[in-house]
């Protein structure tokens, strides 16, 4: 399988090139599992946001949550929150939006319970992922922050890919490209 190599937050990593179409292919970065490499990304993550410029960190259910987990870790934060892709039991009277990602098909759900919500509304809050392509999962996390009641005041991401890399209203540790079926960077 080819690789894209990375330097991100200080370390070196290969990622694995994957197709998500016949005519394009990403490279996966992934952080389960890989402690040295969350605990680096959250560290320099929290170095591109101003201390006190938000309440409440919010990110999308799955690979994002042991970054946003290890950033609470390291700046101190008792509290923060995970749009769920479906409704839980515990989740009293939750909201929603809907979210299209390069790296989910067809539409999925962001949840959150009114509980959390309820703690959003009036809050500004950072939003973070992992990676940020189409911007299809930022947006929802925007929609459903806006849907609480809450302000957002920051997004962040580990790695910007292909035309996200552009743009003004992100902080990201590095560019990442898209690719074509051979491996090489797609113009």
């Amino acid at each position: 399988m080819p690789t894209y190599p990375i330097d991100v937050a200080g370390l070196h990593r290969e990622l694995p090139i994957c197709k998500v179409t016949d005519d394009l292919y990403i490279g996966a970065f992934i952080c389960f599992g890989d402690a040295q490499l969350t605990v680096a990304c959250a560290r320099e993550l929290l170095k591109l946001v101003p201390a006190g410029s938000y309440d409440y960190m919010l990110t999308a259910e799955a690979k994002s949550i042991p970054l946003i987990h290890e950033m609470a870790r390291q700046s101190g934060a008792e509290k923060y929150f995970i749009a769920r892709k479906g409704p839980k039991a515990y989740m009293p009277d939750p909201i929603y939006v809907e979210d299209r990602s390069i790296t989910t098909l067809g539409v999925q759900r962001l949840f959150l319970g009114r509980d959390d919500a309820d703690l959003i509304r009036g809050r500004r809050i950072l939003l973070m992922d992992d990676v940020i392509s189409t911007g299809g999962s930022l947006h929802a996390m925007e929609a459903l922050v806006e849907k609480a009641g809450g302000i957002v005041s920051g997004r962040v991401a580990v790695l910007a890919e292909g035309e996200a890399a552009e743009r003004k209203d992100i902080g990201f540790l590095a560019p990442l490209p898209v690719f074509n079926a051979d491996g090489t960077v797609k113009a």
